[in-house]
C-alpha cells in the first residue's frame, strides 16, 4: 500500500487554491452586474453584435462573461497541477497557483475596461507563466512517483 504524507507548507496550497474560489466569484459578480446593465436575459450566453455596437455594457458584458469562462476553461487544470505539485513542492505549487490567480483578477480588470486588447498585457502572460510552471512542476512530481513504482517493482 502506498501512503502519501502531506508536507509541511501544504496549508499554503489549500489557501492558493481557496484563492481561486474568490477569482471565480468575483468574475461570475461582475458577469452579473453587466448581464442587468445591458439586458441580457437568461439563457444568452452573449449579447449579440449589433448589441454591442450601440450600447458599451453590452461590449463590457461581453468582456466579463468571456474573461470568466476563459478562467474557468484554465481552472481545471491549475486544480490538477497545484494539487500534484503540492504533495511534493508546496510552496512553488502555492506561489503558481497564487501568481495565476493574482493574474486573472489584473486580465480581468483590464478585459472589462471597454478594451478587450488590455486583457493582453502582462498579466495574462503571467497567468500563462504560472499555469505552465505548474503544469511543469506537476509532471515532474508524477514524473517521480512513476519511476519510484517501478523501481520499487522492479526490486
Amino acid at each position: 500500500m502506498t501512503t502519501i504524507v502531506i508536507p509541511e507548507g501544504f496549508t499554503y496550497v489549500g489557501a492558493s487554491l481557496m484563492s481561486t474560489v474568490f477569482l471565480l466569484v468575483g468574475q461570475s459578480l461582475v458577469v452579473s452586474k453587466y448581464r442587468k446593465r445591458a439586458g441580457i436575459k437568461y439563457p444568452q450566453m452573449y449579447a449579440e453584435v449589433a448589441d454591442t455596437k450601440a450600447s458599451k455594457d453590452a461590449l463590457i458584458f461581453n468582456c466579463a462573461q468571456r474573461a470568466h469562462q476563459n478562467t474557468l476553461e484554465n481552472i481545471p487544470s491549475i486544480y490538477v497541477t497545484t494539487i500534484i505539485a503540492g504533495l511534493r513542492y508546496p510552496l512553488y505549487a502555492a506561489l503558481t497557483c497564487a501568481a495565476f490567480t493574482v493574474s486573472r483578477i489584473i486580465y480581468t480588470r483590464g478585459y472589462v475596461s471597454g478594451d478587450p486588447a488590455k486583457r493582453a498585457g502582462l498579466a495574462y502572460r503571467l497567468s500563462s507563466i504560472a499555469l505552465l510552471g505548474s503544469v511543469g512542476i506537476a509532471t515532474y512530481t508524477a514524473g517521480e512517483w512513476v519511476v519510484q513504482g517501478i523501481l520499487k517493482a522492479l526490486a
